[in-house]
């Protein structure tokens, strides 16, 4: 089963979850291990001039395969242009657990989809709930590359499913 747009994730909500009251075990078994494992990119160094931050502007779920391929746009187009100048940083991590029920299709199809009213649902992925304002990736460079880094925080931001800006602290 292929992946559900992410316009279906994007809000953030308090996922409902029941809990056992008798039982110890957890109703997840297993959690879906997150898609991005390198969180610290390039050289790092105290030299750097500048630091740029990626901000959400408004506050939203991001699944941790959108926040993996914003880190891989980024980090190519930096080690394309500036070779090891930089030190690029992702600062959240996916939390968030998204659950899923399979909507059935074919013959009964009607009688087991409206079978259960608040469906748990099998954890498929995992996201990251973002609130406004919140700083998702940092960027330390030179002065000299500031365009550069601009343009790579730019392009990872196609990336997510929030509206972001770059702010620039130097």
């Amino acid at each position: 089963m292929g992946l559900r747009p992410a316009r279906s994730e994007r809000k953030l909500e308090r996922p409902w979850t029941r809990y056992a009251t008798k039982k110890t075990k957890s109703y997840i078994p297993t959690l879906p291990t997150p898609k991005i494992h390198q969180f610290n990119m390039g050289e790092q160094n105290d030299g750097y001039d500048v630091v740029l931050d990626l901000v959400a502007r408004e506050p939203a779920q991001v699944r941790d395969n959108a926040l993996e391929a914003s880190r891989i746009v980024a980090q190519k187009f930096l080690e394309m242009k500036l070779a090891k100048s930089y030190f690029f940083k992702v600062l959240l991590y996916p939390h968030q657990i998204i659950r899923e029920k399979p909507i059935a299709q074919g013959a009964g199809a009607d009688r087991y989809s409206r079978g259960m009213k608040l469906a748990f649902g099998k954890p498929v992925r995992r996201a990251v709930q973002i609130k406004r304002g919140q700083t998702l990736f940092r960027l330390q460079t030179f002065k000299a590359n500031l365009e550069v880094a601009k343009q790579a925080l730019k392009k990872s931001s196609l990336k997510l499913t929030t509206p972001t800006q770059v702010i620039i602290k130097e």
